[in-house]
């Protein structure tokens, strides 16, 4: 089978697929809801030693026992880490990609606990493909061949990358640059919306969108910051390419302070529906500490 093909059907399955396909589920014997949380103090340092005892869940106001803990620094222990990467090949990266390619590169490079990286580049065009360690040297030579042309398919390129994500167990980081707007997809704002609430990916977006009109940029940096604040994840802008790397280094940051956190509801309903869920710290020695989260899970579906 052609890769176009490959992507077409991946595609269509994203399109296609409902929250209760996706749910953000860890599969460890029973049905474990799991979260990446990340928690600042009121300076915006990380939080880095916290305990299962130190952090509350309430799904729809109702306690829940934690079964799953784990920090992101903690390679040995944490869950498997899988990176993807969806790259803005599109025309409007002119002269700009050479740079945004190398800081996409020396991030990547850092990130050698992954089990795999799946890079998504996308124009007109959406095109995927999974690495494992071993074969870092091809992922390179992959996003260094890509050269700019083409529309904006970028909602298309995140659905794909999510429906490929769904079946991954563990820790799921989901990369994201691009400069600008939508200007091809099939894939609504809306439908991809539902589908960053049903997965359990983690999305960190870089908008380099300085060179868009101003007419449109409020609408794209609102859109960018979504897709991320909907995952739990978090958009930066920078105002000039050399600040890209500034960027990912942050995401590295976030990345290494984020903590896997699961539970089992005490709901057993599985009627489909979203619930929603809010993960406090209870520790009183931080001083105004903010949980950066996803904000709730779409409940199974009792089969037919």
């Amino acid at each position: 089978m052609s890769r176009a093909l490959v992507v077409v059907g991946l595609l269509t399955i994203a399109l296609g697929t409902g929250p209760a396909a996706q749910q953000a589920v860890f599969r460890t014997g029973t049905e474990v809801v799991g979260f990446g949380v990340t928690v600042t103090d009121r300076r915006g340092n990380f939080v880095t030693d916290l305990k299962p005892e130190d952090v509350e869940i309430l799904e729809e106001g109702v306690p829940q026992a934690v079964h799953l803990f784990a920090r992101g620094d903690e390679v040995d222990t944490a869950p498997e880490l899988h990176i993807g990467l969806v790259f803005d090949t599109s025309g409007s990266m002119g002269g700009d990609i050479v740079l945004a390619r190398s800081a996409a590169v020396k991030f990547l490079n850092t990130l050698t606990d992954a089990k795999d990286m799946t890079l998504v580049d996308f124009d007109t065009e959406v095109r995927v493909s999974k690495f494992e360690q071993a074969s870092f040297p091809r992922l390179v030579e992959r996003i260094r061949s890509r050269r700019p042309g083409g529309l904006t398919a970028l909602y298309d390129a995140i659905g794909v990358y999510l429906t490929g994500a769904a079946d991954d167990r563990g820790r799921k980081i989901l990369v994201l640059f691009t400069d600008g707007g939508d200007t091809r997809s099939t894939t609504t704002f809306s439908k991809l919306v539902t589908m960053l609430r049903a997965s359990d990916v983690t999305v960190y977006a870089v908008g380099l969108i300085e060179n868009q009109p101003m007419s449109v940029r409020g609408e794209q940096k609102l859109r960018i910051a979504q897709i991320a604040l909907e995952t739990g994840g978090e958009a930066f802008f920078p105002s000039e390419m050399k600040q890209i790397e500034d960027a990912y280094a942050k995401i590295l940051k976030q990345i290494r302070a984020q903590y896997t956190i699961g539970y089992v509801s005490t709901n057993t309903n599985q009627d489909g529906r979203w619930r929603k869920v809010e993960i406090k710290v209870k520790r009183q020695d931080i001083p105004g500490p903010k949980e950066q989260a996803r904000k709730g899970y779409f409940a199974p579906v009792a089969e037919r």
